[in-house]
Protein backbone atom coordinates (compact mmCIF):
# COMPACT_ATOMS: atom_id res chain seq x y z
CA UNK A 1 0.00 0.00 0.00
CA UNK A 2 1.27 3.40 -0.98
CA UNK A 3 -0.17 6.72 0.14
CA UNK A 4 0.49 9.75 -2.03
CA UNK A 5 -0.16 13.37 -1.17
CA UNK A 6 -0.64 15.00 -4.59
CA UNK A 7 -0.10 18.77 -4.51
CA UNK A 8 0.24 21.67 -6.91
CA UNK A 9 3.58 23.45 -6.71
CA UNK A 10 6.58 22.99 -4.47
CA UNK A 11 6.54 23.42 -0.72
CA UNK A 12 7.76 26.95 -0.04
CA UNK A 13 7.91 27.28 3.74
CA UNK A 14 11.02 25.84 5.44
CA UNK A 15 9.12 24.90 8.62
CA UNK A 16 6.62 22.96 6.51
CA UNK A 17 9.44 21.14 4.72
CA UNK A 18 10.95 20.18 8.08
CA UNK A 19 7.60 19.02 9.42
CA UNK A 20 6.87 16.99 6.29
CA UNK A 21 10.26 15.29 6.57
CA UNK A 22 9.52 14.37 10.19
CA UNK A 23 5.99 13.08 9.61
CA UNK A 24 6.98 11.29 6.40
CA UNK A 25 9.56 9.26 8.30
CA UNK A 26 6.98 8.43 10.96
CA UNK A 27 4.30 7.45 8.42
CA UNK A 28 6.75 5.30 6.46
CA UNK A 29 6.91 2.94 9.45
CA UNK A 30 3.34 1.92 8.56
CA UNK A 31 3.04 2.43 4.80
CA UNK A 32 4.97 3.92 1.92
CA UNK A 33 4.20 7.65 1.88
CA UNK A 34 5.28 10.26 -0.63
CA UNK A 35 4.54 13.81 -1.63
CA UNK A 36 4.12 14.28 -5.37
CA UNK A 37 4.07 17.78 -6.79
CA UNK A 38 2.75 18.84 -10.19
CA UNK A 39 3.16 22.24 -11.81
CA UNK A 40 -0.54 23.09 -12.12
CA UNK A 41 -3.94 21.57 -11.42
CA UNK A 42 -4.35 20.46 -15.03
CA UNK A 43 -1.45 18.04 -14.45
CA UNK A 44 -3.03 16.34 -11.43
CA UNK A 45 -5.00 13.83 -13.50
CA UNK A 46 -1.80 12.77 -15.27
CA UNK A 47 -0.35 11.72 -11.91
CA UNK A 48 -3.08 9.14 -11.35
CA UNK A 49 -2.64 5.46 -12.13
CA UNK A 50 -5.30 2.87 -12.93
CA UNK A 51 -6.78 1.52 -9.71
CA UNK A 52 -5.88 4.51 -7.54
CA UNK A 53 -8.38 5.59 -4.92
CA UNK A 54 -8.55 9.38 -5.18
CA UNK A 55 -9.60 11.43 -2.16
CA UNK A 56 -9.81 15.20 -2.42
CA UNK A 57 -8.80 17.41 0.49
CA UNK A 58 -11.44 20.05 0.00
CA UNK A 59 -13.15 22.58 2.26
CA UNK A 60 -16.52 21.28 0.99
CA UNK A 61 -15.65 17.71 1.94
CA UNK A 62 -16.87 15.59 4.83
CA UNK A 63 -15.77 16.73 8.25
CA UNK A 64 -14.22 13.85 10.18
CA UNK A 65 -12.78 13.53 13.65
CA UNK A 66 -9.31 12.05 13.90
CA UNK A 67 -10.87 8.73 14.97
CA UNK A 68 -13.35 8.97 12.10
CA UNK A 69 -10.53 9.59 9.64
CA UNK A 70 -8.65 6.56 10.97
CA UNK A 71 -11.75 4.40 10.50
CA UNK A 72 -12.26 5.71 6.97
CA UNK A 73 -8.58 5.18 6.15
CA UNK A 74 -8.96 1.55 7.20
CA UNK A 75 -12.04 1.17 4.96
CA UNK A 76 -10.18 2.59 1.97
CA UNK A 77 -7.24 0.27 2.62
CA UNK A 78 -9.60 -2.70 2.91
CA UNK A 79 -10.66 -2.05 -0.69
CA UNK A 80 -7.19 -3.25 -1.68
CA UNK A 81 -5.91 -0.42 -3.86
CA UNK A 82 -2.22 -0.17 -4.61
CA UNK A 83 -2.35 3.56 -3.91
CA UNK A 84 -4.46 5.99 -1.96
CA UNK A 85 -4.00 9.43 -3.48
CA UNK A 86 -4.98 12.43 -1.37
CA UNK A 87 -5.05 15.57 -3.51
CA UNK A 88 -4.75 19.24 -2.63
CA UNK A 89 -5.97 21.65 -5.28
CA UNK A 90 -4.56 25.01 -6.21
CA UNK A 91 -5.99 28.37 -5.14
CA UNK A 92 -9.08 27.67 -7.28
CA UNK A 93 -9.61 24.10 -6.10
CA UNK A 94 -9.93 21.23 -8.57
CA UNK A 95 -11.04 21.06 -12.17
CA UNK A 96 -14.48 19.54 -12.67
CA UNK A 97 -12.96 16.64 -14.61
CA UNK A 98 -10.52 15.82 -11.81
CA UNK A 99 -13.21 16.19 -9.15
CA UNK A 100 -15.35 13.68 -11.08
CA UNK A 101 -12.62 11.04 -10.70
CA UNK A 102 -12.60 11.22 -6.89
CA UNK A 103 -14.10 8.50 -4.74
CA UNK A 104 -14.40 10.84 -1.75
CA UNK A 105 -13.62 14.29 -0.45
CA UNK A 106 -12.78 15.28 3.09
CA UNK A 107 -12.16 18.60 4.81
CA UNK A 108 -9.36 19.32 7.24
CA UNK A 109 -11.59 21.99 8.73
CA UNK A 110 -14.04 24.71 7.88
CA UNK A 111 -11.37 27.40 7.75
CA UNK A 112 -9.16 28.13 4.77
CA UNK A 113 -5.48 27.21 5.19
CA UNK A 114 -2.41 28.09 3.13
CA UNK A 115 -1.59 25.29 0.69
CA UNK A 116 1.78 24.63 2.32
CA UNK A 117 0.19 24.31 5.75
CA UNK A 118 -2.45 21.88 4.44
CA UNK A 119 0.38 19.52 3.50
CA UNK A 120 1.73 19.53 7.04
CA UNK A 121 -1.69 19.31 8.69
CA UNK A 122 -2.63 16.34 6.52
CA UNK A 123 0.67 14.54 7.18
CA UNK A 124 0.17 14.95 10.92
CA UNK A 125 -3.41 13.65 10.73
CA UNK A 126 -2.31 10.71 8.60
CA UNK A 127 0.34 9.81 11.17
CA UNK A 128 -2.23 10.22 13.94
CA UNK A 129 -4.62 7.89 12.08
CA UNK A 130 -1.96 5.20 11.87
CA UNK A 131 -1.25 5.46 15.59
CA UNK A 132 -4.98 5.19 16.31
CA UNK A 133 -5.26 2.10 14.12
CA UNK A 134 -2.30 0.55 15.96
CA UNK A 135 -3.59 1.60 19.39
CA UNK A 136 -0.44 3.59 20.07
CA UNK A 137 -0.31 6.44 22.61
CA UNK A 138 0.28 9.40 20.23
CA UNK A 139 -3.47 10.12 20.11
CA UNK A 140 -5.00 10.49 23.53
CA UNK A 141 -8.47 8.98 23.45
Amino acid sequence: MEIVLLVVGNTQEKYVQLGLTEFSSRINRYAKFSLQSVTNRDKQAEALRPGDVLILLDERGAALTSNGFAEQLQKWMNQGPKRLVFAVGDAYGFSDAFRAQAQADIALGMMTFPHDLVRLLFAEQLYRAWTILHNEPYHHR
